[in-house]
């Protein structure tokens, strides 16, 4: 069963996320991921939710996503994420 991880992000600091952005693609490719939605400016239709900016991964499964987010090496990359972003991260099962 797919999987997603749903990313809602505002970027406080545009030059030092730029590396987040360079690198991350790798990573996202390294566990079989890809962009189904790619740091994009919503609509909102309903409801009090207005993300900034949002990303949308699909994974083929649930263990490629949990092995993504776990991926030692992606541990600073996440920091940068952290640290010039404010940010909410989700990860949801698709549907059978």
């Amino acid at each position: 069963m797919k999987a997603y991880l749903v990313l809602d992000l505002s970027v406080n600091d545009y030059g030092g996320f730029r590396k987040y952005i360079a690198e991350i693609p790798a990573f996202i490719a390294k566990h079989s991921g890809k962009y189904i939605v790619q740091g994009v400016v919503p609509t909102t239709i309903e409801g009090d939710w207005k993300p900034e900016r949002l990303v949308i991964l699909e994974f083929p499964e649930r263990a490629n996503a949990e092995a993504f987010l776990g991926d030692p090496e992606i541990q600073d990359l996440f920091k940068v994420r952290h640290t010039t972003t404010t940010s909410k991260l989700v990860l949801a099962d698709g549907c059978t």
